[in-house]
């Protein structure tokens, strides 16, 4: 096992990842932009090192800087969380190279899972079912619009190397296919640093499924079951559930165990997501994160499993703790993702939290750095934090988070408790009948003002 793991991220990832080395009996260090110095993960860590100022370039992304940091204290692994370097192949063939552990998968997954079009490719050889689409990048626009024709409209034109709705462009017609190919891969270069693009079908409505995979790297693999992250606002997930309510035990099945055979075939090292949409039975892969997921908690109280511990106990060489058939979902849980943004206009709303009341009871889970006289920096992500919420069923579950949500109090900025206070009591969501375009349907017609 290691002696001592440095965190290579901020806000409440690294306090999950800090308390997670600490029950293991394992040393820790937090590294942190000068914006960051009162953090709660690094009030909490065994060492602290400054790496830079506040933008993320010259912090949390700086290499050099990590790899110093892990050398003046010793540390033999390195944790990424999720965002910033998390899913950098580069990283971690830099660790490596300096005899440090990268707690991830290998370098070379995290390269073939990061390009959409050789994820795609090794999907397919793997056995797991593609969204219908070119077979690499597509630069001209009568090669587009062939393809077009050929799978039918709508089609959908995605940045190759691109995520989180950015280098996305949808075309109807042909008229519309010029236009928004030349987008994307406008917003592709200006986002990702490549205009690489290519196309796949369009599905009208369906639903953002995901596998939550753990492996350890020398062919063992498991699935932990789904979670829905259909609610979604601009390609960003705002609700997660798990199970989906659109699924039975057979569908559940059949989708884990093609994944999990895939994972075992590639000898996938740590924990992965496996995303699909689905619509009228079928499931279709999307992408690969080859990382812990914000949404992990989810799985987390469905079957138990501490999805960090594992990932640090495989990247120490350990086998999973768990086999596929030790697995078992019980009951259903749902996460709220809390930002400190306006309401209804998702303007960015940075300041010092005045109060701070979680709210707390049986099944109830908090994932926060937040605490009273807190200030959320503005130079990264808005999330506040997580709020998780277990019941033995989905009613019980949902009447669950309407109290705690209602319990919540997050004073002296404005967050998105009011928006979560809103879905929970709607129809809809309350009967799980809604797609990933569901949510922006809902705000553009002012529902969220009108409740």
């Amino acid at each position: 096992m290691f002696d001592k793991i440095l965190i290579a991220n901020r806000g409440e990832i690294a306090l999950r990842i800090l308390r997670a080395a600490k029950e293991l009996g394992i040393a820790t260090v937090a590294v942190h932009s000068t914006a960051d110095a009162d953090a709660m993960h690094v009030r909490l860590a065994d060492e602290s090192v400054c790496i830079g100022p506040p933008p993320a370039r010259d912090s949390y992304l700086n290499v050099a800087a990590l790899i110093a940091a892990c050398e003046i204290t010793g540390a033999d692994a390195v944790h990424p969380g999720y965002g910033f370097l998390s899913e950098n192949a580069r990283f971690a063939e830099v660790l490596k190279d300096h005899r440090i552990t990268f707690i991830g998968p290998k370098a070379e997954h995290i390269r073939i899972m990061g390009d959409k079009i050789e994820a795609k490719r090794t999907a397919r050889r793997l056995g797991i079912p593609c969204v219908p689409g070119s077979e690499g990048a597509v630069t001209d626009e009568d090669e587009a619009r062939r393809i077009a024709r050929d799978m039918g409209y709508p089609v959908l034109i995605k940045a190759a190397a691109g995520g989180g709705g950015r280098g996305m462009k949808v075309a109807r017609n042909d008229s519309e296919l010029g236009y928004a190919l030349a987008t994307a891969r406008t917003e592709a270069k200006a986002a990702f640093g490549d205009d690489a693009v290519y196309i796949e079908k369009y599905l009208e409505k369906p639903r953002h499924i995901e596998i939550q995979v753990l492996g350890d790297g020398k062919g063992h693999a498991v699935h932990l079951g789904e979670r829905d992250c259909s609610l979604q606002r601009r390609h960003q997930k705002v609700w997660e559930e798990g199970p989906s309510p659109a699924l039975n035990a057979d569908m559940r099945d059949r989708i884990g165990g093609t994944v999990a055979k895939a994972m075992s075939e590639l000898q996938y090292l740590g924990a992965g997501t496996v995303e699909f949409l689905f619509e009228n039975g079928e499931f279709y892969f999307i992408e690969m994160n080859t990382r812990i997921q914000v949404e992990h908690p989810v799985t987390e109280m469905i079957t138990g499993i501490d999805l960090v511990n594992e990932q640090i106990r495989v990247a120490a060489g350990a086998p999973l703790s768990v086999r596929q058939e030790d697995i078992r979902i019980e009951g259903h849980a749902i996460e709220c993702r809390i930002n400190a943004e306006h309401p209804t206009t998702f303007r960015p709303s940075p300041g010092t939290i005045s109060y701070f009341h979680p709210p707390g009871g049986l099944g109830i889970r908090v994932d926060s750095a937040a605490y009273q006289g807190y200030r959320i920096p503005p130079h990264y992500d808005s999330l506040v934090g997580k709020l998780i919420v277990h019941g033995r069923t989905r009613n019980e579950c949902l009447m669950r988070l309407r109290r705690s949500l209602d319990e919540f109090v997050v004073d002296g900025i404005d967050t998105t408790l009011p928006l979560f206070r809103t879905l929970v009591r709607n129809p809809d969501v309350q009967n799980g009948d809604y797609d990933i375009h569901w949510l922006e349907s809902f705000l553009k017609t002012g529902g969220l003002e009108e409740n």
